[in-house]
């Protein structure tokens, strides 16, 4: 894919909150609020790191309001549903724009979602669908690799020449060093 148009990728919100273990241990603990702030979390790093444009889609089903969109970064949006819609409504919705774009043959729309009718619906569209625990996986690997790359970064390279000199050579070389400061 270009980076002229990076993979949208659209997340039913409560359908990994209700799939991931940590986010449903969260939620059962501390709180609605408290798990999807742990979802925005993860995704906005895991969405920098990818290169994704993410749309956390939340529904506001029974609240009587607009729909409401917040950017959280440059990578990652919500979105709260209207009144009467659902997070699978809007999600499908945005894939049909998507399938009627004539520019989609350049775009990547990925949908997140374990609910089964709607990954049929919204593959039917073109999109490609992951469920919430592949993502969740996908994100642990993510991490695991991020982590291993800072670790291997602070292992100092064999390669540098001080590293490469033998005892006698370093002794002499840390002798002219003292020298010349004095």
């Amino acid at each position: 894919m270009s980076e002229r148009f990076p993979p949208l990728m659209l997340v039913d919100g409560y359908n990994v909150i209700g799939a991931w273990h940590k986010l449903k241990t969260l939620s059962s603990h501390y709180g609605l609020e408290q798990a999807r702030s742990g979802l925005i979390e993860t995704m906005t790093n895991y969405s920098a790191y990818q290169g994704y444009k993410t749309v956390l889609v939340f529904d506001a089903y029974n609240v009587d309001t607009p729909g409401v969109s917040e950017k959280v970064t440059k990578n990652l949006k919500l979105y709260f549903t209207e009144y009467r819609q659902t997070a699978d409504s809007y999600i499908e919705k945005e894939c049909g724009k998507y399938h009627r774009d004539p520019l989609r043959h350049l775009k990547r729309i990925i949908v997140v979602t374990s609910d089964q009718a709607q990954s049929l619906t919204t593959t039917g569209f073109g999109a490609e669908c992951i469920s919430a625990i592949a993502l969740e996986q996908e994100v642990e690997l993510t991490l695991r690799s991020v982590q291993h790359r800072q670790k291997s970064a602070k292992i100092p390279s064999k390669r540098l020449l001080g590293n490469l000199i033998d005892d006698r050579v370093r002794a002499q070389l840390a002798k002219l060093r003292q020298d010349l400061d004095r």
